[in-house]
């Protein structure tokens, strides 16, 4: 397994982390997952065997269920592992119950210590933006925490580009806590984080944690074009997350992917895996899985090397098209481009 360096934090974690979304199966989670305490110990079991020292849940997950879940499971072994939660979003029907204001982001903080059974959290997340909260409020909570020893780093998660470099010029203005790393959606199958995302987190030093990296299972080979939806499976029927826009394309992708998996005799979904974690600024993956198979093949994407051809043909099977004011920038700012920059620009450039 190898570790990579979590932004600018002395954090290392591994390339692969073990995502809980699954646990529990309550409410509308269900749908995701719905395992119990006897089957997550068996895949924490497996995630700390090949390596992975990071586990990340979310207060919301069931309800608060995944985070229970995960401190039984933790008990007599929690000092093998880094945790990361969050908070943000309702976890009651009252009127601060939900969003980033100092009431809600201690409170929740409190409730996953005591849920997850830990004295710790060792990255609290904001899991999306409050727009009507302070930042100021928000990062004074989360620097209290920390104060506290309750928090030990800061990240966010869902955030535009423009209100995260906002978070983190308030957080530098006021010698707050700035937040180390930002969890995204980035995936063969959507790669708009490209635009600003992935070029913020190399200019300001961001890690990048990357949920659901196979689209929801999108890019487990199991969706074929003129193939029907396998049975049980959430994707391109009623369950929009994440949407598809051009089925068409991914079904493009989806044919390349397949091939270049063959070429390595290896499953769909770990070429799909290699190569967002090849992507620049992205420090670990999300993984999750239904089942401890599909955990062990996902696991097994950490050990594959993609050759610069492969990622060249997947990176054009599923290239965004340059927006302005990129496509402006690439016909007349090529010669005085950043790294930054270069990570959307750098193969229009050619």
């Amino acid at each position: 397994m190898e570790y990579r360096a979590l932004g600018k934090s002395g954090l290392r974690v591994s390339v692969l982390t073990m995502g809980t979304m699954t646990f529990g199966g309550r409410g509308p989670f269900k749908n995701v997952g719905s395992t119990d305490a006897a089957q997550a110990r068996r895949q924490v079991d497996m995630c700390l065997d090949a390596g992975v020292n990071l586990i990340d849940t979310a207060d919301v997950y069931s309800d608060g269920l995944s985070e229970e879940i995960l401190g039984q499971v933790l008990q007599g072994r929690r000092d093998r592992v880094l945790v990361a939660t969050k908070v943000r979003m309702p976890m009651g029907r009252g009127p601060n119950d939900a969003g980033l204001s100092r009431h809600h982001v201690i409170s929740g903080c409190e409730a996953s210590l005591r849920r997850l059974g830990t004295d710790h959290i060792d990255l609290y997340q904001v899991h999306e933006w409050d727009g009507q909260t302070p930042l100021e409020e928000t990062l004074h909570a989360l620097d209290l925490l920390v104060q506290q020893g309750k928090v030990r780093y800061v990240g966010a998660s869902n955030y535009a580009s423009w209100q995260l470099m906002k978070a983190l010029g308030t957080a530098e203005r006021l010698g707050l806590p700035q937040f180390v790393s930002q969890q995204i959606y980035y995936s063969l199958q959507a790669r708009e984080a490209e635009y600003e995302l992935i070029p913020l987190a190399v200019d300001q030093g961001l890690g990048v944690l990357v949920w659901s990296p196979l689209a929801g299972g999108l890019l487990s080979g199991k969706y074929r074009r003129g193939h029907e939806a396998p049975a049980g499976s959430r994707q391109l029927t009623d369950w929009d997350e994440p949407p598809v826009y051009d089925q068409e394309r991914l079904h493009d992708t989806i044919e390349v992917l397949l091939k270049i998996a063959d070429q390595h005799a290896v499953p769909a979904a770990q070429v799909a895996l290699a190569y967002t974690l090849a992507k620049p600024a992205v420090t670990s993956l999300v993984i999750g899985a239904r089942t401890d198979e599909q955990l062990a093949g996902n696991l097994a994407a950490a050990s594959l090397t993609l050759s610069a051809d492969d990622l060249a043909q997947l990176d054009q099977a599923s290239a965004p098209p340059l927006i302005y004011p990129y496509w402006h920038q690439a016909k007349t700012a090529r010669d005085r481009l950043s790294p930054a920059d270069l990570t959307l620009l750098g193969p229009h450039l050619t």
